[in-house]
């Protein structure tokens, strides 16, 4: 296809069409053609400014850094998409983390009812963490709060959460408890 309409655009990238119109209300992805009755036609270098867009987006940026970026010394398409491949790739493996701590958790189901609220607690943050690329900053700020809800635990809340752990750990394979460890965030220090 030479050109796409709006409609036709966010269809193709499950973007919406309101999306698009602010992109180019505020300038940072606007059409380079019209129609003669004056629709918005993006073209294929269009397509790959949106590109770029919605990677700096995936990384965080504000779309005032992402105009500063695309109309200066930004990054170029293919360290755009290496960057994407690196986020990619560190999501499947957050996501199988969370894959395998949905089973240890379904585990203590099966084996002593309700699991604590640490360890909820724990898997609520590996949860948000699919869709989120942490900081290394906000990884320790975690570590920090898991640390702080801890410390407020009766000797008996504690006991019990150990004696969970344990017969959690005792439940998992060898692997799932590398991963278990590999998958911690470190603690601030």
């Amino acid at each position: 296809m030479g050109t796409w309409s709006v409609g036709e655009l966010a269809t193709a990238t499950g973007l919406t069409v309101r999306t698009l119109h602010h992109y180019d209300e505020i300038g940072l992805a606007r059409p380079s053609l019209r129609s003669p009755a004056g629709h918005r036609r993006y073209t294929d270098a269009d397509v790959r400014r949106l590109h770029r867009i919605v990677a700096l987006r995936g990384f965080g940026f504000a779309l005032v850094e992402i105009a500063a970026l695309l109309d200066g010394s930004g990054p170029e398409a293919r360290e755009l998409l290496r960057s994407q491949l690196d986020q990619v790739r560190d999501r499947i493996a957050r996501a199988t983390r969370l894959r395998d701590r949905l089973e240890v958790v379904l585990g203590q189901f099966d084996a002593a009812g309700t699991p604590s609220a640490a360890v909820l607690v724990t898997l609520i943050e590996e949860m948000t963490a699919v869709e989120h690329t942490y900081t290394p900053e906000e990884l320790r700020e975690m570590a920090t709060r898991r640390q702080a809800l801890a410390a407020q635990l009766s000797p008996e809340e504690l006991a019990e959460m150990a004696e969970r752990r344990r017969r959690a750990r005792e439940s998992m394979t060898p692997e799932q408890l590398a991963e278990l460890h590999r998958s911690r965030p470190p603690l601030p220090g």
